[in-house]
């Protein structure tokens, strides 16, 4: 998507496939589709529930 800045997580594997969000809008992506469907998050909501582990496996 062009105008956006896209950052991948630092925990990225030697593959370098993850999801990537844009920031401030929220956008999240799948790094092995650039083109493909995003997803508009809360991005506070997003990193509160990372930080509570709820995504935790």
């Amino acid at each position: 998507m062009i105008g956006y800045t896209w950052q991948k997580s630092s925990y990225t594997g030697p593959n370098g496939n993850c999801v990537e969000l844009s920031r401030p809008r929220g956008l999240v992506r799948d790094s092995k589709d650039p083109n493909g469907p995003r997803l508009q998050v809360d991005v506070p909501a997003l990193v509160r529930a990372v930080r509570e582990g709820r995504f935790d496996r």
